[in-house]
């Protein structure tokens, strides 16, 4: 019985391990079959300080869309089409998650956080930032106050890929500091509202269910 009790305790703990894996993991989405794949198109070097802590923008944002479509659009509609399961409300959720989690892991320089996140393109200009940054023996502090909206704008399907642009407005706290803890940006008693268009990408054929960065811009 006790080497019985002994499997039963391992093989609870193994499914609890992959249920908080598969959470993790889903954190821009639903999904287990239908997906697209990567399609990064073009991107361009930030500015010094760009619109998250001085992460890099990223062109690529698809087609705009008025206030009416938002709802009902037919970006989002051509995406249903091809992905049933999509839901705007659990990706809205999802995005939220999403923002916040790339926002502070950009800012601690954990690229671990960032791969699962963001396309290999973005990831790469992420990661040169981050390595710039910390050449430059600089420390990046970034506290979000609050996300006040979240929206999407733009929707649409190319192939077998979706893209979806979700307009964040935000307030944060961004500060940069030196080696010696010198303030280099930023103020630290002064949140900021920012705004950031981010465009998130999936192959729908792709059993992988995660959405990812592929484009972001400031407005």
């Amino acid at each position: 019985m006790g080497d019985n009790s002994q499997i039963l305790v391992v093989i609870v703990f193994g499914l609890v391990a992959a249920f908080l894996l598969f959470r993790l993991r889903s954190v821009l989405g639903r999904r287990t079959g239908n997906e697209r794949q990567r399609d990064f198109r073009a991107f361009r070097a930030p500015p010094d300080k760009g619109p998250v802590g001085g992460a890099p923008v990223i062109d690529g944002t698809a087609t705009p869309l008025s206030e009416t479509e938002t709802g009902s659009a037919p970006g989002i509609a051509a995406i249903k089409a091809v992905d049933r399961s999509f839901d705007e409300t659990i990706f809205l959720r999802g995005a939220r998650g999403a923002f916040e989690i790339i926002i502070k892991a950009f800012a601690a320089g954990d690229t671990a956080a960032l791969a699962p996140l963001l396309s290999d393109d973005v990831y790469q200009s992420f990661s040169r930032a981050i390595a710039n940054r910390q050449a430059a023996v600089e420390t990046q502090e970034t506290h979000l106050v609050a996300i006040k909206s979240a929206d999407i704008v733009a929707a649409e399907v190319t192939g077998s890929q979706a893209r979806v642009s979700v307009k964040f407005v935000s307030n944060q706290i961004n500060v940069t500091r030196s080696a010696d803890g010198k303030v280099v940006d930023g103020e630290p008693d002064h949140a900021v509202e920012k705004i950031d268009i981010w465009t998130f990408v999936r192959d729908v054929p792709s059993r992988d269910p995660n959405w990812k960065l592929a484009a972001s811009k400031s407005t």
